[in-house]
């Protein structure tokens, strides 16, 4: 498995240990230390561990080509991505492993759970069905924590080229886009990984105007793909709610109502008067989750995340 970081040490020796202690399966853990101020080495000097595998970037190449560096370093099957500060079931590359050669599918995935700070579940996102997860991609990135999520065939993913290291903010959705058009997929419905939402956690929509730069680059990049499947990709107002979402988890509850009142004008029905429900949330200051519904605290929590404390 690979998991990219950059200064985010405080809480990467707790993911990298759940990640070694995975069951059923032989495991490489490939840290990439893209640059760190404090070198990931250190940070990681308790873990004593042969499966850990730590390469050190001495510049910062970005999220991207940090991916491809583990890629190219990783010699199992299959390889697995995951953010520095997100968890996973122990049983969880057992079960996507199985579940995509049972199926002879190119790449895994499954349900995530939502966490704050205390590690309490605030909220459940179901893996969206593999049958039609191709025409589902294109025009949202409806993949779960997708970069703590995703299981995949090395060939396939060297086959495509890796990750496309243009991008920073959006380089997981253009992966998983190609991966579904180049073979099939299969869906876990078990939560298998936990999505830790934290204030030190990446907001990637604080740099909008490049995150609308890689998005115009994406829908030009993946436009005659649409326009094959007869598929209205890219949508816009998705995208301006997905950025209000942002300015939501940084407190900003101003620039979240705008936002959210921007998408509103560009839906109409159900979904308009939800983004309308959505300004009044942010006006309160109410924090919202990756689904948009603010948290709640009665998810149904997994058991295997008491042995994270």
């Amino acid at each position: 498995m690979i998991i990219p970081t950059r200064d985010r040490g405080a809480l990467l020796e707790r993911t990298v240990r759940g990640a070694l202690a995975q069951r059923g399966v032989e495991v490489e853990v490939i840290v990439v230390d893209d640059a760190s101020s404090v070198a990931v080495a250190n940070v990681l000097a308790g873990v004593d561990d042969a499966r850990l595998k730590i390469i050190r970037q001495t510049a910062s190449r970005g999220v991207a080509a940090a991916r491809n560096a583990g890629v190219a370093a990783a010699r199992s099957e299959w390889l697995a991505f995951l953010d520095d500060d997100d968890l996973w079931a122990p049983e969880k590359l057992s079960t996507q492993i199985t579940a995509a050669e049972d199926a002879g599918a190119v790449f895994a995935y499954a349900s995530v759970v939502v966490v704050d700070e205390r590690l309490r579940v605030i909220d459940f996102l179901e893996a969206p069905p593999s049958a039609d997860i191709l025409t589902t991609m294109l025009p949202g990135n409806y993949m779960p924590a997708g970069a703590s999520n995703v299981v995949a065939r090395a060939d396939a993913v060297r086959r495509l080229g890796g990750f496309d290291e243009s991008l920073h903010q959006l380089t997981g959705w253009d992966l998983w886009i190609r991966l579904a058009h180049d073979g099939s997929a299969v869906a876990c419905d078990a939560p298998l990984a936990a999505y830790v939402q934290h204030r030190g956690a990446m907001l990637l929509t604080e740099r909008k105007r490049e995150l609308i730069r890689e998005f115009e680059y994406l829908r030009s990049k993946h436009a005659a793909l649409c326009s094959e499947l007869g598929v209205e990709g890219f949508d816009r107002a998705g995208l301006e709610a997905w950025m209000a979402w942002g300015e939501s988890r940084a407190g900003r509850r101003f620039r979240a109502a705008a936002g959210f009142l921007r998408a509103a004008t560009m839906y109409s029905g159900e979904i308009r008067r939800w983004m309308l429900r959505r300004v009044v949330h942010s006006l309160r200051g109410q924090l919202m989750t990756d689904s948009g519904r603010p948290p709640a605290h009665d998810v149904q929590r997994p058991a295997w995340l008491d042995a994270y404390g």
